[in-house]
């Protein structure tokens, strides 16, 4: 039996229409969910405006291994997702799964890039995750641009990547397509459990619901406790910088630079512990800009169209919190700073575990839980 307060109102409402959020509300819905998403709109800090689009698992996992393993399983999803959105939307976000580079500027970075990957590896179950240590040379000869300060590189074929404003676009027309009710400005003050599920309010009025998903990113800091819930995320500033657009020369992806299927290249992968600052900074664009000249000469030539700032959305130890309330069932938090590459989980296996109301077994490692574990002395 439904738990919905009323006949009129959706089985399940989302609060936070970012990629995380479009991706849960695609997959409810293409499951039977009525669904309504409440989002804060533009004056959101929203990471989807603002990532790198990488669809990447290489170096992913150290700590927690099921987190490598829960982004090999959307890497390998992704082409279905891709045909999924081209086919109800007619947008090909540009998906592509070349397989990705880390570049190196000096034997110290490398020899640390390359015992990084090894410890990383050398976890149990870390089976499967294919990777090459590749020299100069080798580098090269698959990268013919690199620069001469380019000393070597870790190369793995599960890397990808997509067109990041296409897949914003394609999230929204097909959950509109699909009948879900999108509501921008709808900024969420309060949720009430009551009556088997919940009231959620703001300054546009009140809504009703049997399931809630928390999916606002660093406002799920906020909004969790208010149904028996823990999201203790907090903002990492990273800013990008897009150049002209210029004839191929880069089909595969880069932790740090990726040529778009537009034309223009993207430099970035900045990090920085500003709070919720979202300016542009010379300083760190100088040394992204220096890098990557070193790394592909040729962009020394190109002007800069673009530069931006936004804030990744991050946990204590960087995995994603994936839960569902104790107190309150029907609440669940869903919290990543990986979206785009766990996109297709989002979609094909969290969301109808969502409806279903049990999540898998491949998430029970990304329970808030782990927070309270006391500390081994």
């Amino acid at each position: 039996m439904s738990s919905k307060i009323n006949q009129t109102e959706p089985d399940v409402v989302v609060i936070g229409g970012g990629v995380v959020g479009g991706a849960i509300a695609l997959g409810l819905s293409r499951s039977g969910a009525s669904v309504t998403i409440l989002d804060e709109g533009d004056v959101a800090f929203r990471a989807s405006r603002g990532n790198f689009a990488l669809v990447w698992v290489q170096s992913k996992g150290f700590g927690m291994p099921e987190y490598a393993k829960w982004s090999r399983r959307s890497a390998d999803a992704w082409h279905g997702l891709a045909t999924i959105l081209s086919e109800e939307t007619g947008i090909d976000v540009a998906h592509s799964q070349p397989g990705g580079f880390m570049l190196c500027l000096s034997e110290q970075e490398l020899g640390k890039r390359v015992d990084a990957m090894r410890r990383l590896h050398n976890q149990e179950t870390m089976t499967d995750f294919p990777y090459e240590v590749l020299d100069h040379a080798e580098t090269k000869r698959r990268l013919p641009d690199i620069g001469k300060e380019v000393v070597g590189s870790l190369y793995s074929p599960l890397d990808g990547h997509v067109n990041s404003l296409k897949l914003f676009r394609a999230l929204r027309e097909a959950t509109i397509r699909r009948g879900v009710d999108y509501r921008p400005n709808h900024a969420v003050e309060t949720i009430t459990p009551r009556d088997g599920g919940f009231r959620i309010s703001g300054p546009w009025g009140e809504l009703g619901a049997g399931k809630i998903v928390l999916a606002a990113g660093l406002g799920n800091a906020r909004l969790a406790p208010r149904v028996g819930l823990h999201a203790p995320v907090k903002p990492s500033k990273g800013q990008i910088i897009v150049t002209e657009k210029t004839a191929p020369f880069l089909d595969n992806p880069m932790v740090t630079i990726r040529q778009t299927d537009e034309g223009g290249v993207m430099i970035g992968d900045s990090q920085e512990d500003r709070g919720f600052d979202t300016i542009v900074g010379q300083p760190v664009l100088s040394v992204m800009a220096d890098r990557a000249v070193r790394m592909f000469p040729r962009l020394a030539g190109l002007n800069v169209v673009r530069t931006w700032s936004a804030l990744r959305v991050m946990s204590p130890d960087g995995f994603p919190i994936y839960e569902q309330s104790q107190s309150c069932p029907g609440a669940f938090v869903v919290t990543c700073h990986s979206g785009v590459t766990l996109a297709a989980n989002h979609v094909l296996t969290l969301a109808p575990a969502i409806l279903s109301g049990v999540l898998p077994n491949a998430v029970a490692s990304f329970s808030a839980r782990r927070f309270h574990v006391p500390a081994h002395v």
